[in-house]
């Protein structure tokens, strides 16, 4: 088991737009099994690196009792929208009432390469909606109204965790910079 520390808001790892997948390799294999233990212990329905302070294209998943995870994703949502509770690992015990796609199709790869489909609606879509925003640098706080989003700084920066300092960001000594071309 491998649990990595959480990244907080405030961290700028969170707002950078992550880098797609080109080796799907061991070191690949290795971070999806970091992603899923560390969101199992949390516990969260979803986690994407970047919130484990890696810039790659690729979260993990735990809805309904199956554990996923998606390389490299594409979304196709559906017109109709629905506003529910949400919360992100991220913003530890803050949940906003957000609004999202009901349905979503998502395209991209396992683990190995293979290329793979979900389809889903309600907390599935949700899920993965939001996870790809983090691929994207798109926080849960930046699709609140105004008022909300207003009311959710006033609770961050209530919440005991924050103003902690931000993990100090290791740079790779190799060539590739930590990524994994």
């Amino acid at each position: 088991m491998s649990i990595k520390p959480i990244r907080l808001f405030g961290d700028p790892v969170l707002r950078t737009q992550a880098e797609a997948v080109t080796d799907f390799d061991a070191e690949l294999r290795k971070l999806v099994k970091d992603l899923s233990d560390t969101m199992i212990e949390a516990p969260g329905l979803g986690l994407a690196a970047p919130q484990i302070g890696v810039s790659l294209r690729v979260f993990t998943y735990y809805v309904d009792d199956v554990l996923g995870h998606l390389v490299n994703p594409v979304l196709r949502l559906s017109e109709q929208e629905e506003t529910d509770d949400e919360g992100c690992l991220s913003f530890p015990g803050l949940a906003f009432p957000t609004k999202r796609a009901y349905g979503m199709v998502a395209s991209g790869f396992n683990m190995y390469g293979e290329p793979v489909t979900l389809e889903g609606t309600g907390q599935l879509a949700r899920c993965v909606q939001h996870e790809t925003d983090h691929l994207d640098g798109v926080l849960f706080i930046d699709r609140l109204d105004n008022a909300q989003r207003k009311l959710a700084m006033k609770e961050i920066r209530a919440a005991e965790w924050w103003g902690e300092p931000a993990p100090v960001v290791k740079v790779s000594p190799h060539a590739t910079g930590g990524q994994a071309y």
